[in-house]
């Protein structure tokens, strides 16, 4: 014991001094100091998210947040209480409906479920077998992922789950877990045997950003296989009142949804089959042609290639013009971020907003516009 580290002797040692790099301003301030740490450990936390891919009110926001960063994916909700599992919302198959009103769709069957008497024990097992039941028959090329969230200290399952989290490993299913109370063995081996993730909340704050964690799809596997997708690419048409030729039609939504508009003039109509919907993308329930738009595909590239991180130089170093090229606005930050293409500054908040929002550098747009779709 006499030959063991003066460090490894005291019982601070094991702990950051994270007091230390709080410092005061002019005025005796450490608002400046914890602003900073504070977007530095979002900034990490961001670009944990790189790599190249192929409840209540915030479930609502991570559903309408999900679909906006990745219009061409899909989400399925399943509910357990008492002891049995069972599905809100489907994922694909013959349900597949539009994915812009899927949003809609989950999002209002998380409302309902707020009425719900979700009462008696959950069941891991009924839940994750429903789950593998579905995701074992979707294509080899997508990305088979289960996200729960996870409130009870028990699971009352009908058999051997240790077992069924072999089958999800050998079907190449990922699941991650939210944890709302505490840490539970099963759900440690339950992630780790599958690569996924699982935390425990510590406060709101922290589950919403565990939620948002979860909208960036994961990095593709070295076994994931590739598959070429026929797609079409219908524009909104209307016809004129004035053309005797236009006649009001439904849309194929309209057949399994009431709620979807009456007869209408105009719609996007399937390249292949001429069938009409209201909104894309979605799968022609006629000859089964994937019909998206070029924006949809636009806002799934950023996942592909994710824009690098900007380069932390200390403010006081820094020998370029003190204006932020994002807002415009005079630096103040302790530190500039500089992006390696095209060497121009950005603040700490329009930093964020690049590779949270924007996913693309607007210097080298500048310097080299993309051109525009028609």
């Amino acid at each position: 014991m006499d030959d063991e580290p003066e460090r490894t002797k005291r019982w601070e040692g094991g702990y950051e001094r994270t007091w230390e790099i709080l410092k005061e301003d002019e005025s005796g301030s450490l608002k400046a100091t914890i602003d900073d740490i504070l977007f530095k450990a979002k900034r990490k936390r961001l670009y944990e998210h790189h790599g190249q891919v192929r409840l209540g009110m915030l479930l609502e926001y991570f559903v309408e947040e999900y679909f906006d960063q990745n219009p061409i994916s899909q989400i399925g909700l399943i509910v357990t209480k008492s002891k049995r599992a069972e599905k809100m919302t489907e994922l694909s198959g013959e349900l597949f409906f539009s994915l812009t009103g899927n949003s809609k769709k989950h999002v209002t069957a998380l409302k309902k479920a707020v009425d719900m008497n979700c009462s008696g024990e959950p069941s891991l097992y009924n839940s994750l077998n429903l789950a593998m039941q579905t995701l074992k028959h979707v294509p080899g090329h997508t990305s088979r992922e289960v996200l729960i969230v996870f409130s009870s200290l028990t699971t009352c399952d009908p058999a051997n789950i240790y077992d069924l989290i072999k089958c999800l490993k050998a079907v190449k299913i990922r699941v991650s877990i939210i944890g709302l109370s505490a840490e539970v063995r099963v759900c440690t081996v339950l992630a780790r045997e599958t690569g996924g993730t699982y935390h425990v909340i510590l406060d709101e704050s922290h589950y919403k950003e565990l939620l948002m964690y979860h909208v960036s799809p994961p990095p593709a596997s070295s076994s994931s296989e590739c598959s070429l997708i026929r797609m079409g690419f219908p524009q909104h048409t209307i016809a004129s009142l004035s053309d005797q030729d236009a006649k009001p039609s439904f849309s194929m939504a309209q057949l399994e949804n009431n709620s979807e508009p009456g007869l209408t003039l105009g719609g996007y109509f399937c390249p292949q089959c001429r069938a009409k919907y209201c909104e894309l993308p979605v799968e022609c329930k006629i000859c089964g042609l994937t019909l998206v738009s070029a924006p949809h595909l636009a806002r799934s590239y950023h996942h592909l290639f994710p824009l690098d991180a900007f380069q932390e130089v200390p403010l006081a170093e820094y020998q370029g013009e003190r204006y932020c090229q994002g807002c415009q606005g005079e630096m103040k930050d302790q530190s500039v971020f500089i992006c390696k293409v095209c060497q121009n500054a950005f603040c700490v908040e329009c930093d964020l907003f690049v590779h949270d929002s924007l996913h693309c550098c607007p210097g080298c747009i500048h310097k080299h516009p993309a051109p525009i779709p028609v």
